[in-house]
């Protein structure tokens, strides 16, 4: 497989953007593929486009598959289009895809091959992208932030009421509750499937529970899984490896074990 660092100007945000890109090999996609799988792999907070692959053994994990892996990095917006004017909702759903088809012209533009997952923030990520672009077949969240409401937020010892306000807008205001999980269901063609965990040692295991629920109770289908398990790498690449083996991907598993 090959590993890409990738530099891109992004009209949206008006910056350089950096991503990484995982690339199957040659030898596991059919001869002349034209439609090569792809799955976007969403960092949490503090992290960015090299967290995946610094913290886990993606790479092994993907060796015998025909997958294609983007990693983004989009600071700390919460894959939001924020209050201060940088759009990363839209650079990740508009953007990002057009610049990668060009990049990669034999990634699949197939919704059925088209997938995402992320752990802490980029699973709340990961089910917002999915819910409002009816884009991707599969949707994975790992520790997600899956629900928060004020008080919540600003409980978070890294960051302050100026901060959240700038990703979110004002509390006080009936904007703020566009950005919570369950109030985007109604917008979702009911075509992705969901997968959530959360570990009950994870400061986040009572937010996985509320989140999940209020997902279901706005009718939404979520396999929601749970286990022993902290807010840890440790545990967010055992559960890559649950969501890469849920995807309709070529899998070569005795020579992947190997």
């Amino acid at each position: 497989m090959a590993f890409l660092q990738v530099e891109y100007h992004s009209n949206v945000l008006g910056m350089e953007r950096y991503l990484n890109v995982i690339y199957p090999d040659l030898a596991i996609m059919t001869e002349g593929e034209e439609d090569i799988p792809v799955l976007y792999l969403l960092h949490g907070m503090g992290g960015n486009e090299n967290s995946w692959r610094k913290r886990t053994a993606i790479e092994r994990l993907l060796r015998q598959t025909n997958l294609m892996v983007v990693m983004p990095s989009t600071d700390l917006a919460w894959y939001t289009n924020t209050q201060y004017g940088l759009d990363y909702y839209k650079a990740l759903v508009e953007e990002l895809p057009q610049v990668l088809r060009h990049l990669f012209p034999k990634m699949s533009r197939k919704r059925e091959k088209t997938f995402i997952a992320g752990l802490s923030m980029g699973g709340y990520g990961a089910f917002k992208l999915a819910l409002l672009s009816n884009q991707f077949a599969y949707a994975g969240s790992f520790s997600g932030a899956l629900d928060f409401d004020r008080q919540a937020l600003l409980e978070h010892a890294e960051a302050k009421l100026s901060y959240w306000q700038g990703i979110f807008g004002d509390f006080d205001q009936p904007d703020f509750a566009q950005h919570l999980l369950p109030n985007m269901v109604d917008q979702h063609d009911g075509q992705t499937t969901f997968y959530a965990w959360c570990g009950q040692e994870d400061y986040l295991f009572s937010a996985n529970q509320t989140g999940v629920a209020a997902l279901r109770k706005a009718g939404l289908s979520v396999d929601y899984q749970v286990g022993h398990g902290t807010h840890d790498w440790y545990y967010w690449e055992k559960q890559l490896e649950v969501f890469l083996e849920m995807l309709p991907i070529d899998y070569i598993k005795e020579q992947r074990l190997s």
